[in-house]
């Protein structure tokens, strides 16, 4: 069987590929990390900042100590990512004082273990604000930046494993988090082709808030040892992943969600069979 030809003129020029010397050099780009003063969000920060970005990091609180790498220091920035005129403001300052915005990273979330029973509507309200609606309105202030701009720009949002599966104790969070995977896809289509919106689903990662959740020594270790890799991932690890998404090498993902997992969690049901004993 014979297919049609297509006439030479009608097939789009595939395009060559930019020579760069380093892809995932940022010098002369600016990135906003919130949340960035600890946890994550500052080993983020850092990240950018060892490869060549200006930072501008934002939060409640100044950091207790300033968030820098590769000889620069981030901009801090205070106010609640909760507050819809703090958001805008921070937005405004920084690109104010840093001249533009090419890529924002929506870290700022979390949520403390209570039981869905047990949680007042006031405090669900407050886990999906932080989680979902302070993303969202980030996005939308830093879009409007970014679509203004020659070259666009980038919002990668920090999403969790909690919104992929069953997250029992933190049912608000792992919603919210749901809801920011959808929302990344959706924003992608909407802001295209000016502004590249992507996720990063996080695992298990060790912070210094870790025994919050995990315990002690001895109990971090158990948790580590369910990953497939062995380990819970570093700030460093999300960071890596954050700027690959940032990067040109990213230039045609948009609305997806890399899982930075260390290979997910092992089956329950592998543990709780006995076919082999039974044969």
């Amino acid at each position: 069987m014979r297919f049609p030809q297509r006439r030479r003129d009608a097939v789009e020029p595939l395009q060559s590929r930019p020579v760069r010397s380093d892809p995932l050099d940022f010098a002369g780009r600016v990135a906003l990390v919130t949340g960035g003063t600890k946890g994550v969000g500052r080993g983020i920060a850092e990240g950018f900042l060892a490869a060549g970005a200006a930072v501008v990091v934002c939060g409640r609180r100044p950091p207790e100590e300033p968030v820098e790498a590769g000889g620069r220091e981030a901009v801090y920035i205070a106010g609640d990512v909760r507050d819809p005129d703090a958001v805008d403001a921070i937005v405004d300052a920084g690109v104010s004082r840093l001249g533009r915005l090419d890529v924002l990273v929506n870290n700022a979330g979390g949520a403390p273990q209570v039981a869905a029973a047990d949680a007042s509507p006031r405090f669900t309200s407050a886990i999906i604000d932080l989680n979902l609606v302070a993303p969202i309105n980030f996005a939308r202030a830093a879009n409007a930046v970014m679509q203004g701009q020659d070259a666009g720009g980038v919002i990668v949002n920090i999403a969790s494993v909690s919104g992929m599966r069953a997250s029992p104790g933190t049912t608000a969070y792992g919603a919210a988090k749901a809801g920011l995977l959808n929302a990344t896809r959706s924003l992608a289509v909407e802001w295209a082709p000016k502004v590249r919106v992507n996720a990063v689903t996080a695992g298990l990662i060790r912070t210094e808030a870790a025994h919050l959740h995990y315990g002690d020594e001895d109990g971090i270790a158990a948790v580590a040892a369910t990953v497939p890799l062995q380990r819970m991932g570093r700030p460093a690890d999300v960071a890596d992943a954050c700027l690959f998404l940032a990067s040109p090498l990213a230039s045609y993902v948009s609305g997806a969600s890399l899982v930075v997992d260390g290979g997910g969690e092992r089956p329950a049901f592998l543990d709780a069979a006995n076919a082999d004993a039974a044969g």
